[in-house]
């Protein structure tokens, strides 16, 4: 089981870091434009953040993740990725 780890850096970037085998450190920056279109407003960052990540772990190995993005990028990669944040919104 791995374990997800959020620090907030600065209004807009945080470090993840993913424990596990071969844990890993991840620079995200969020644009709360972004954020706000897709949670709508209901839920924090931080939490964005983490089901994002849920998400990434669930399609590749943490050592797979960038380790610097926008956190935007994950639909370039994974085009179901809003539509399944929009779902857990709920």
């Amino acid at each position: 089981m791995q374990t997800i780890t959020l620090q907030k850096l600065d209004d807009a970037t945080y470090e993840v870091a993913i424990s596990g085998r071969t844990p890993t450190v991840h620079t995200v920056s969020v644009d709360p434009a972004y954020a706000d279109k897709l949670t709508a407003g209901r839920m924090s960052v931080e939490e964005l953040l983490q089901r994002s990540f849920d998400f990434l772990l669930e399609r590749e190995p943490n050592t797979s993740i960038l380790r610097r993005f926008d956190l935007s990028v994950i639909a370039r990669y994974f085009p179901d990725y809003e539509r399944v944040i929009g779902q857990t919104i709920g």
